[in-house]
């Protein structure tokens, strides 16, 4: 018999461990099986959605989370102002106080033989903003341009001075001597064809220019329609161009548009005609009705076509009183006229000034009242042919402007529309 112990047969180990694989494998199928079965019933019920419904919500809140935690707003260029002549010239007239603005509104003159520094004062401290030069300069361009200087050296830089004068041709030329052509009489003028007019009107402007001048109080479009040696202010002095209105008009834009072509603005004269009264407005306040000017009237036209086609940089009223439009005043008073009819009908924008306020014509109205007229009724700039007359003027504007806002706004309105066309002509 033998003393070693007896070995564990190897077949049951190798039977537990088949057994076991077997187990494994019945365990993972019916785990298997248990999910799917836990998964149908939960896409039964809606468990799913339930979820999906979560996750939603969740992607929700985020989203409403994200819209209310503040951003960084995206910041645009600044508008830029608008360059235009007009919006430039509201942008510097709301930075004037009003006696600056008023100022803009006032012509003195400055006669021959006067010194500029005379001027200076009411330029500098009362903020006048243009100069009529007047009387015979005889000594030529140069003597002229010293002046014209000397006045614009009184102003702001950005300011600077509308400098006008009467240069028509004829009797009526303030300015002659060396480097001034003598102009011929409109009358003769009116021979020229349109197209001479505007390249000989281009030599005077280039003349007047090169003086420091840059508006020229011309030219007359009034249609003389009564015998001419009778018409004083007119025809009796060959102020006009001798034609009927349309020929009047025709040359009256050439000349406007030769004188522009040198760089100097014109005022057409006097609306809405003088060719029908008898006596001259500068010397008397008799034989100054006209009576049968109308607003449809061939006497308008010749004006009215040319303001259609030149526009002029100014239109200066008569002192006349025409019955047929406005019995009650003279035009350079009247609203109808100016308002109604040259802003209104026509759509004129431009300065409206008047004829020379210390003219015998208007002697009987209070001076410190001429300029309140005048803007009351829809007119900007205020000529005056006497110093002595500019400061009573400038008080009576101002006096109504602190006392009436209307007034004020008016005020306002002229000063932009004189600033418009400083603006357009390289002044301001």
């Amino acid at each position: 018999m033998s003393n070693r112990p007896e070995q564990p047969s190897a077949r049951p180990y190798r039977d537990g461990h088949r057994t076991s694989h077997w187990g494994v494998l019945v365990g993972s199928v019916l785990c298997v099986l248990a999910l799917v079965v836990t998964a149908l019933y939960g896409w039964r019920i809606g468990w799913f959605a339930s979820m999906t419904g979560n996750d939603a919500a969740a992607s929700s809140a985020t989203a409403d989370a994200a819209r209310n935690t503040p951003q960084q707003l995206a910041r645009s260029a600044a508008p830029k102002p608008d360059p235009s002549p007009a919006s430039k010239a509201h942008r510097m007239v709301n930075a004037m106080d009003m006696d600056t603005r008023i100022g803009q509104l006032v012509m003195a003159p400055l006669y021959a033989g006067n010194a500029p520094a005379s001027l200076s004062s009411l330029i500098a401290d009362r903020h006048v903003g243009s100069v009529l030069i007047i009387g015979k300069w005889t000594g030529g361009v140069a003597s002229v341009r010293a002046a014209a200087d000397q006045l614009q050296g009184y102003a702001p830089g950005d300011n600077r001075l509308i400098i006008s004068t009467d240069q028509e041709g004829g009797w009526v030329q303030h300015l002659t001597g060396p480097g001034f052509d003598r102009m011929p009489t409109a009358v003769d003028q009116g021979t020229m064809s349109t197209n001479q007019l505007r390249q000989s009107a281009s030599v005077w402007g280039s003349q007047m220019a090169a003086a420091g001048i840059n508006v020229d109080l011309a030219p007359v479009l009034g249609t003389v329609v009564v015998n001419r040696a009778a018409n004083a202010p007119i025809g009796a002095l060959y102020r006009d161009f001798g034609l009927d209105a349309e020929g009047n008009a025709a040359h009256g834009t050439a000349f406007v548009q030769g004188m522009a072509d040198a760089g100097v603005q014109s005022a057409i004269k006097h609306y809405p005609g003088l060719g029908a009264v008898t006596d001259n407005t500068n010397f008397t306040a008799d034989g100054i009705l006209d009576t049968t000017t109308t607003l449809d009237g061939t006497e308008i036209k010749a004006f009215d076509t040319t303001i259609d086609q030149a526009n002029p940089a100014m239109v200066m009223m008569a002192l006349a009183t025409y019955q047929a439009i406005d019995p009650n005043n003279p035009a350079v008073f009247s609203s109808i006229i100016i308002d109604g009819h040259l802003r209104g009908d026509l759509g004129y924008d431009g300065v409206v000034i008047s004829d020379s306020m210390s003219a015998a014509a208007v002697s009987a109205y209070d001076t410190t009242q001429l300029g309140v007229k005048l803007v009351e009724a829809g007119g900007d700039l205020v000529c005056i042919g006497d110093t002595n007359y500019v400061v009573p003027i400038l008080d009576g504007l101002s006096t109504r402007t602190a006392s009436d806002p209307a007034f004020a706004n008016k005020v306002t309105q002229s000063a932009i529309r004189v600033m418009t066309l400083k603006i357009k002509m390289g002044l301001a």
